[in-house]
């Protein structure tokens, strides 16, 4: 259950900040928070979480209410070179950057059943005198 965007204009840095905040929850609360959350980048990983459940849903490899973003993965994609003319003839170079991102959905994983500590009654010896 993977989907990938390449070549997404907009910097890996601020990619990740948005990134960074759904990455191991839940895919009903990731798409909660990414439709407050205010950035540039939430419209793209909003697709991109819901392309990854659309195919989580063909291959039927788990519910949708039990998914989880186990992955989210920003690289940095080409960069475009431009340039600003500058006094005296000069130049200084502008990088437009873009973002390669890779998402997993996987299974939640079962909560572990907890510990019992059994108490053993320590024996209480008392001596008189």
């Amino acid at each position: 259950m993977k989907s990938y965007l390449k070549n997404y204009r907009q910097s890996p840095r601020k990619v990740r900040l948005v990134a960074d905040a759904i990455r191991g929850k839940k895919v009903d609360v990731a798409l909660r928070d990414l439709a407050f959350m205010g950035k540039r980048a939430d419209g793209a990983i909003t697709k991109l979480l819901q392309s990854a459940l659309a195919n989580a849903k063909n291959s039927s490899q788990g519910d949708e209410t039990t998914l989880i973003v186990k992955e989210i993965r920003v690289d940095k994609g080409i960069v475009l070179k431009r340039i600003m003319p500058r006094a005296r003839g000069t130049a200084n170079r502008i990088n437009k950057r873009s973002s390669h991102i890779m998402m997993t959905l996987a299974p939640a994983p079962a909560p572990k059943a907890k510990k019992v500590r059994k108490t053993v009654a320590k024996k209480v010896v008392t001596t008189t005198k």
